[in-house]
């Protein structure tokens, strides 16, 4: 661990020095080299880290934004795509499939509506050729749009993991690349440049986009695609047509894979619990009393089955982590971030094995001191049929004192 701590703070140093070069002047070609063996290894998720300490340490955003133009230049063509077993950001409805496919589509109208409506303004200023290239350039500011929704939708859940750096740095970026964008409609508009210099104003803001269009897919995309959960994609994905979209219209909704639990229920041999009286060897229950005793109880559970399928959770008045109805038939590891399924999957694993009965934690959560318990579920025999999570603020208990014998007033 203490090899990491000094490795990191290594990168950490180096990286406030190349910043520094690149504000005396050097190029992105110049420091290239050197952040590429830095960062050699590094995933893109630790690279914001260390850039987000050094805003925290007081270095200016417009500063680390100069690295934007070093990370494109070193990750072009080495980034390797992660394989996954199934990719969901690959199936149309998914928000990352629909940025993409708005990046496609952008690129289309530059390459086969813009650029060759430039290169004929270039050769004859006319008012014609001045006309397509402001209709063009007007769909072009379409991209307004998208980059609303990754301001809006993506980067406050990038701020709520703690990532803070990069969507400081990008929606600086963005408004640059608006602001070229307009100064370009506007010089078409007024006719007051000479036609050269219009077509460098148009031509820095198709090369502003392409270069975002970059580094959207190649930084951004994978990192939020390593935090955020399966949830909170779905909350984006029906929030995004509240903000529009960009040359390109979702076709369908993105529906998650989900197991229907009572199907599931019966192939196994079970069947569902009917509205009528449960008995259990100490007693019996109508289903009404069972669940409001569960969600009167002031904890919060969740019942995860043998293979990993979100049974059940209760619906106390007072939740400490927020659940939906849609979680019931999600594997549990689809219901946390993808960089700490690993640790899910173990604490399942331990439990499953009987390597542990179960597994605490404790955090702080605002005013709350949270207690958060895995147990191993087992029947008389020891099979094991699930694993229970118990989360109780225990706070109020460890500020009891002394002793009450009376009722309250």
């Amino acid at each position: 661990m203490s090899e990491y701590i000094n490795n990191r703070e290594y990168r950490q140093k180096v990286l406030k020095e190349l910043i520094m070069e690149l504000h005396d002047g050097k190029s992105v070609e110049e420091v290239k080299e050197r952040f590429g063996k830095l960062i050699e290894g590094v995933s893109p998720t630790e690279i914001s880290a260390m850039e987000n300490e050094l805003i925290k340490e007081g270095m200016p955003i417009a500063e680390v934004q100069r690295l934007c133009d070093v990370h494109a230049a070193v990750f072009k063509g080495s980034i390797e795509e992660i394989h996954r077993p199934e990719k969901e950001e690959d199936n149309p409805g998914h928000p990352v499939f629909t940025f993409k496919a708005e990046n496609r589509a952008l690129e289309r109208l530059m390459r086969k509506g813009i650029r060759p409506k430039l290169e004929s303004f270039a050769k004859d200023a006319g008012q014609e050729e001045a006309d397509g290239l402001f209709e063009d350039l007007t769909k072009l500011w379409e991209i307004d749009k998208h980059y609303l929704r990754k301001e809006n939708l993506l980067f406050p859940y990038m701020e709520k993991y703690g990532i803070t750096a990069p969507p400081k740095v990008m929606w600086g970026v963005d408004d640059e690349i608006r602001a070229e964008i307009k100064n370009a409609l506007k010089a078409l508009k007024d006719n007051q440049e000479s036609k050269e210099a219009i077509a460098e104003k148009i031509e820095s803001a198709l090369s502003r986009v392409e270069e975002m269009i970059f580094k959207e897919e190649n930084i951004l995309f994978p990192m939020v695609l390593e935090t955020l959960n399966e949830d909170e994609w779905l909350k984006i994905a029906r929030e995004s047509a509240d903000i529009g979209f960009c040359l390109y219209e979702p076709k369908q909704e993105w529906k998650p894979a989900r197991v229907n639990v009572e199907e599931k229920a019966r192939s196994q041999g079970e069947e569902p619990a009917s509205e009528g009286y449960l008995r259990f060897e100490t007693g019996v229950f109508s289903k009404a009393e069972l669940e409001a005793m569960l969600d009167t109880l002031p904890v919060d559970m969740t019942f995860v089955d043998k293979d990993g399928i979100v049974k059940y959770f209760t619906n106390g008045s007072e939740r400490i982590f927020p659940r939906t109805k849609a979680v019931i038939g999600r594997e549990v590891k689809n219901c946390h971030p993808p960089a700490s399924v690993h640790i899910v999957e173990q604490i399942v694993e331990d439990l499953k094995s009987g390597k542990k009965d179960h597994e605490d934690f404790w955090i702080k959560m605002g005013g709350r001191y949270v207690l958060i318990r895995y147990f191993a579920v087992r029947d008389k025999q020891g099979e094991f049929l699930g694993v229970l999570e118990f989360t109780q603020d225990i706070g109020p208990i460890q500020a009891i004192t002394g002793e009450k014998r009376l009722v309250s007033e």
